[in-house]
């Protein structure tokens, strides 16, 4: 009753806390209006350490989604949490978590950010390893290590700060942009942003993560930790120099194109999704790389809103499926389960821009917007290829999901049961429904105008139409005993495997060392130093007592010498 109980009240504060910092939000930017409190705990050689809270409209509206995304997620894990016994546990770490975020999303300090930044990173080790398994414990080895490289970067960016006299880096952004140490610090903020949101060369931990529970990964992936690097670079951007836009831009668009292209390879349902967290989240930075930093921060709130449903909506079917969740083992849900492939048919078309959906409203601004700024030819292609991958993959999972025939077992029972669960999904399906125009009605004072010709007004439905039908055709191929599929296989192999990075991240970083070591073991403190050392020493001794034992059992003149000898010190030592 207790754990009921503590999910209750947890949904309960967390629900009208969102409501409250959504209506606080929305009169922020009615009235332009932004609050700064700060706090000063201790000052040390006139440098202040400064709890700084910042009160502006995205900071609110950012809490809003967090606290309301989360309460739905606590509704949910309450059911399905259900025979858990540490259920208690678990919520105390989700609240944790939401915390550490709240801490991150209002601190212009780079102390409280660190402190909601190592939050985040430690509460979400403690969530992977919650099934306690070798897999979840090196998921949560992988994570933990992978974003312990952002923690170190922004230690080295307080430890550079200190000459400015001040943490508080809203105050630099603008005065120093071109400096040589803005340059620095924003060089390491991106190197910690990248590591947060999994981008190229960090891009592992996140399928790994998967290993958590469905509520976590709904969390996690929606509007927390993984979008904490996209909010710290959105705020940081005006410092951005042109290459360090550049450099972002690369890294993202290739996470962006890598990300759709494994996920059309993939066949665990939860790993298809998080693939597409990380390319949308690549399409976010690209959009803060070309300037187009409020348009990032409006598909961050759109997009967390269908990918929690989304990913809710997995837990379900990994459920009902008996914790499979191998997509080749599902097929007619749509007839078994009609309110959750409802649910799943909402979000995936959210994400891949159906008109009038919530990711419609910024995902094909982005894309519009950046056709009529100022990209090369490669930049444009990595956009709106990875568009088309992305419907691409949606529709792959309808066709193993909806259609065909239940491939699980001969005898099944499966439904829309569980609703506590249903509850929650039928909060985010109605906002991941309208809350797109409600955000651009609220966020834009003026319409955004773009002046594009015909064909690259329609070029994002036109891609979103053509990955379609490729991904429909593509699921019902498959790969036979011919020649020409094992001359393609090692392209399939490479592409499925997110470029080989999960085996850079732990064989690559880890054979060397421990190759290194065990020559350094073998050849030093088993070889020579035993060889000169105590083993040495200990065979040289024995080699001559051994000699000196032979040459006395066949020298007998010289053994009585020795024995006459002996005996004339043993009677002085008397003596």
């Amino acid at each position: 009753m207790f754990s009921f109980s503590i999910c209750l009240i947890s949904f309960v504060f967390l629900f009208f806390s969102g409501i409250f910092l959504f209506v606080g939000g929305f009169y922020f930017v009615l009235n332009d209006l932004i609050y700064f409190v700060e706090w000063d705990i201790v000052t040390l050689n006139s440098s202040s350490i400064v709890m700084t809270f910042l009160f502006d409209w995205m900071s609110l509206v950012f809490m809003g989604f967090v606290f309301f995304i989360s309460s739905l997620v606590i509704l949910y894990s309450d059911d399905y949490m259900h025979g858990d016994l540490n259920i208690n546990r678990f919520i105390l770490l989700v609240l944790m978590f939401v915390l550490s975020m709240m801490f991150l999303i209002v601190s212009p300090n780079m102390i409280s950010i660190l402190l909601g930044w190592d939050g985040l990173g430690l509460v979400s080790y403690c969530l992977v390893i919650y099934y306690q398994n070798v897999k979840s414990y090196n998921a949560g080895m992988l994570t933990v290590l992978s974003n312990r490289v952002g923690d170190v970067a922004l230690l080295m960016v307080i430890a550079w700060m200190i000459n400015f006299g001040s943490w508080n880096y809203i105050y630099y952004l603008d005065y120093l942009k071109n400096s040589f140490e803005m340059g620095l610090i924003s060089l390491l903020v991106v190197l910690a942003a990248i590591t947060s949101s999994a981008q190229i060369p960090f891009s592992s931990w996140l399928p790994a993560a998967m290993a958590a529970p469905t509520p976590v990964s709904a969390l996690v992936h929606s509007s927390t930790l993984v979008t904490a690097g996209v909010y710290l670079l959105i705020r940081f951007s005006p410092a951005f120099s042109d290459y360090m836009c550049v450099f972002l831009f690369i890294v993202s668009g290739l996470t962006m194109f890598m990300a759709g292209l494994g996920a059309n390879f993939e066949y665990d349902l939860k790993s298809i999704i998080a693939l597409s967290t990380l390319s949308q989240l690549g399409l976010m930075i690209s959009a803060v790389s070309i300037g187009l930093v409020g348009m990032a921060f409006f598909h961050l709130l759109t997009h967390a809103l269908f990918k929690a449903l989304l990913f809710m909506c997995a837990g379900v079917i990994i459920h009902t499926m008996k914790d499979s969740q191998d997509i080749r083992f599902m097929g007619n849900l749509s007839i078994q389960m009609p309110f959750t492939s409802v649910c799943l048919g909402v979000s995936s078309f959210a994400l891949c821009g159906m008109p009038f959906l919530a990711g419609f409203y910024s995902k094909d601004l982005i894309l519009e917007l950046a056709s009529n700024g100022y990209i090369n030819f490669i930049g444009f292609l990595l956009f709106f290829v990875s568009t088309g991958l992305t419907v691409c993959y949606s529709f792959r999972l309808f066709y193993y999901v909806f259609s065909g025939d239940f491939n699980l077992s001969s005898f099944y029972n499966i439904g829309d049961d569980s609703l506590s669960m249903l509850y929650g999904m039928v909060g985010l399906m109605l906002i991941a429904v309208f809350g797109g125009s409600m955000l651009s009605w609220v966020i834009f004072h003026v319409p955004p105008m773009v002046c594009l010709p015909f064909y690259l007004s329609f070029m994002a439905i036109f891609v979103s139409l053509l990955g379609g039908w490729i991904g429909y055709e593509l699921s019902k191929f498959s790969l036979g005993s011919s020649l020409i599929s094992f001359f393609y296989y090692k392209y399939v192999v490479f592409s499925g495997s997110m470029w080989f990075m999960p085996y850079f991240s732990t064989y690559g970083m880890s054979f060397s060392p421990l190759s290194l070591g065990y020559c350094s073991l073998s050849a030093s403190d088993l070889g020579w130093a035993e060889r000169l050392g105590g083993q040495g020493m200990f065979w040289f001794m024995m080699y001559l007592s051994k000699v000196n034992q032979w040459w006395q059992y066949n020298n007998l003149k010289l053994f009585l010498v020795f024995f006459v000898m002996w005996i004339i010190i043993l009677m002085f030592i008397v003596v």
